[in-house]
């Protein structure tokens, strides 16, 4: 049996998070002792890795929560987590492509900035940013 402190330790999380992972069900002491201590057994350390890799791969606490309670029912199979698998890739594949353009777009505003010593009233990555914020109030796409 382990005391949250010495599993915070052993898993290099805190406290704190272990008390939120069990506030969201992801894990729970085996018992308290008498003085209101958390005690957990070898299985939490297990789920505590397994959670902590799901996060590595993109799982968020929610989807993590998902995948445990497909774990838990007898008409689930494999490809139900498969399933949780391949819609997290697709988002992270949307949210890499959003990061991407995002990243060109400040690519070319830095591009357009090719004066240090221009007065800031005159900077053209203000004026663009100011530009298409007037456009899109205006309903006009940049």
């Amino acid at each position: 049996m382990y005391t949250i402190g010495k599993v915070a330790k052993q898993m290099g999380v805190s406290a704190d998070t272990l008390r939120y992972y069990e506030k969201e069900g992801l894990i729970t002491p085996v018992s308290k002792t008498a003085a209101g201590y958390r005690l957990y057994n070898d299985n939490a350390l297990q789920r505590i890795r397994f959670i902590k890799h799901a996060q590595q791969c993109g799982f968020t606490l929610s989807n993590i929560n998902d995948l445990l309670k497909l774990k838990r029912e007898n008409s689930a199979c494999c490809n139900d987590v498969r399933s949780v698998a391949i819609e997290k890739k697709l988002y992270l594949e949307h949210k890499i492509k959003a990061l991407q353009l995002m990243s060109q777009a400040l690519g070319e505003l830095i591009t357009i900035c090719d004066d240090e010593t221009r007065p800031l009233v005159e900077c053209p990555i203000l004026a663009a940013l100011e530009n298409s914020l007037d456009r899109r109030s205006k309903g006009v796409r940049p």
